[in-house]
């Protein structure tokens, strides 16, 4: 049987078609590989949008960067080929929470110096 030919006997569940089957494969795969951008889009703007609104631009576009380096350190680690988007905002989240309690610490101990 060649790839594109119609099959020479019926198959039960399975229609005529002179569609290659790898086609098929590659349609799904651009499928899966939409969703997963489509779903890595929400989950950065709503975490880039929250940050924006709880602590301003600022915080945001670096919340931003934090994100995008949390997504290339998991993408880099072996073996990874399934995307946990929440996993990404809640390590750049770790970040945020750093940098701010960072701040905090400073803001007082320049207080307490003064």
């Amino acid at each position: 049987m060649h790839l594109g030919m119609k099959t020479p006997f019926p198959v039960p569940g399975m229609a005529e078609t002179d569609e290659d089957p790898m086609n098929t494969k590659e349609s799904f795969s651009n499928s899966i590989c939409k969703q997963q951008t489509q779903m890595a889009e929400r989950e950065f703007s709503a975490f880039i949008s929250a940050v924006n609104e709880l602590f301003g631009p600022e915080q945001a576009q670096l919340s931003a960067v934090d994100w995008l380096d949390e997504l290339e350190l998991m993408d880099s680690q072996t073996g990874s080929t399934n995307r946990h988007w929440r996993a990404v905002t809640i390590a750049a989240s770790t970040r945020l929470a750093g940098r701010l309690n960072a701040g905090l610490h400073d803001r007082s101990f320049a207080e307490d110096v003064v």
